[in-house]
C-alpha cells in the first residue's frame, strides 16, 4: 500500500542554521492498515506471549524469574542508549557491593529498574496509561546519574536531535518544542480509542513509533518508548508480568530497527514495521520461556545434587533458595533472607562452593559476594556490551 510520507516537515533556525523538524501525523494510520498479510505473524506472537504469561504454570515461584528478566531487560535497553554497564555490575550495585563498576552507567540502569516499577506500580493502582503517567516515569528514570539535568518528568521546552553533532547534520530532527504536548495528546487519545477494535499488540507497535518520532524528553526516549510497549501488554492483561525483554531484538537488529522507523516516517510501510516488530515479539517471548524452562531446570538439578550430601544438606538448601532469588549475595544478605544462624549460612555456603555451585568473587576474607555461576552465565547470554 502506497500511503507516502506520515508526517510534515516544518523548517525552524536552530543555532543559527534552518532545520526541517518532522511532525507526524496522528495515529492511527491514514489509509488504515492493510492487516491481510500480517494475521500469521499477528497470530504466531499471540501465541507466544500466551507461552510466555503461562510461565506461572511451570514456574513454581514467578518473582524469581522475574526479579532477574527485569534486569536484564534494563541493561539492555540501557546499553542501546550506550551505557556500558553489565548484569552483574547492576546486581553488585543493589548489593552497594561494586568496586570499579562504572557508577554513572550502573544508576542508569538502576533508574530503568525503579521507573519499571513505578510505572507497573501505578497501573495496577489503577492510574490509567497517560502523559502524566510517561512523565512521572520520565522522573524517575532520569532521577539520577547523567540525565539528572536533563528536565526529568517535564516534556522537552528545546529542539533535540537523532544522530550528528547538530540539528543540521542530524540523521533525524523530531517535531519543534511547542509541537510536543499536542502530539503527545493525540497519541493519548490513540491509546485509549476503543472505535478502531485494533489489536493491542498492533497498537503498541504502532504508539512506539510515534512515541520515538515526536521524542518528547530531552533524554530517555528510547528506554521509554521501548518500556510503552510493555506497560500496553500488562496494562491490557495480555501480560500479568513484564516478561517480555524486546530491548535484545532490537538490539541484535539495530540498523533493521532504524530503517524500519524511518520507513514509516518517510514511506509510510506501517505494514513492514510491523511485521519486523511481531516477529520481534514471537522470538523474544519464545527465548524467554526457554530461558525460564533452563533455569527451573539447573534450580533442579543442583537441588537435588545438595540433597545428596544427606545431612548436610540443609542449609545448603537454604542458602541455594536464596541463590535462586539473587544470584549475587553476601554472607549477611543470605543470613536475613533465609533466616539462619551465620555459622549455618557458611556452612551452607561452603557446600555449594565444593559443589561448583556457588562461586566467591572478590578474593577477599571479608566482605564477600557469591555469585550462582551457571545462573549468571545464562542470563548474560546477549547483554554482551555493544
Amino acid at each position: 500500500m502506497k500511503r507516502g510520507r506520515t508526517g510534515r516537515y516544518e523548517t525552524t533556525i536552530f543555532g543559527g542554521e534552518s532545520v526541517k523538524a518532522f511532525i507526524p501525523h496522528p495515529l492511527p494510520p491514514d489509509p488504515p492498515l492493510d492487516l491481510k498479510n500480517l494475521h500469521i505473524p499477528l497470530e504466531q506472537a499471540l501465541l507466544a506471549l500466551g507461552r510466555l504469561d503461562s510461565l506461572s504454570t511451570i514456574v513454581p515461584d514467578t518473582s524469581l524469574i522475574l526479579y532477574s528478566f527485569i534486569r536484564k531487560e534494563a541493561v539492555l535497553s540501557s546499553q542501546i542508549e550506550g551505557t556500558q554497564s553489565s548484569l552483574s555490575d547492576l546486581l553488585l550495585f543493589e548489593l552497594n557491593e561494586a568496586p570499579g563498576v562504572p557508577v554513572g552507567d550502573v544508576v542508569e540502569v538502576s533508574n530503568y529498574v525503579a521507573s519499571l516499577d513505578h510505572g507497573l506500580k501505578r497501573l495496577r493502582g489503577g492510574f490509567p496509561l497517560s502523559n502524566r503517567l510517561f512523565r512521572e516515569i520520565h522522573g524517575v528514570l532520569l532521577s539520577r546519574g547523567r540525565g539528572s539535568h536533563k528536565d526529568p518528568g517535564n516534556f522537552r521546552r528545546s529542539q533535540n536531535w537523532i544522530g550528528g553533532t547538530r540539528p543540521g547534520s542530524a540523521k533525524f530532527v523530531p517535531p519543534p518544542p511547542q509541537v510536543v504536548p499536542d502530539a503527545m495528546k493525540d497519541l493519548e487519545v490513540f491509546l485509549h480509542g476503543e472505535k478502531d477494535q485494533m489489536p493491542v499488540l498492533i497498537k503498541a507497535g504502532l504508539a512506539h513509533v510515534q512515541f520515538e518520532t515526536i521524542h518528547p524528553f530531552l533524554d530517555g526516549n528510547g528506554r521509554l518508548g521501548r518500556l510503552l510497549i510493555t506497560f500496553l501488554l500488562c496494562h491490557a492483561g495480555i501480560l500479568r508480568e513484564p516478561l517480555l525483554y524486546l530491548s535484545i531484538y532490537f538490539k541484535q537488529y539495530r540498523e533493521d530497527y532504524y530503517r524500519y522507523l524511518d520507513s514509516v516516517r518517510t514511506a509510510g510501510d506501517w505494514e513492514a514495521w510491523l511485521g519486523f516488530y511481531l516477529a520481534g515479539v514471537r522470538q523474544t517471548a519464545d527465548n524467554a520461556v526457554t530461558t525460564a524452562q533452563r533455569l527451573i531446570s539447573l534450580f533442579r538439578e543442583d537441588r537435588e545434587r545438595i540433597q545428596r550430601e544427606g545431612r548436610a544438606a540443609g542449609s545448603g538448601l537454604r542458602v541455594h533458595g536464596v541463590m535462586q532469588e539473587r544470584p549475587l549475595v553476601t554472607m549477611p544478605e543470605v543470613q536475613a533472607r533465609a533466616s539462619l544462624s551465620f555459622p549455618a549460612v557458611s556452612a551452607g555456603m561452603q557446600l555449594l562452593s565444593r559443589l561448583g555451585i556457588a562461586k566467591e568473587i572478590t578474593g577477599k576474607r571479608r566482605d564477600r559476594v557469591f555469585a550462582y555461576s551457571k545462573y549468571l552465565a545464562v542470563l548474560n547470554e546477549g547483554t554482551e556490551p555493544l
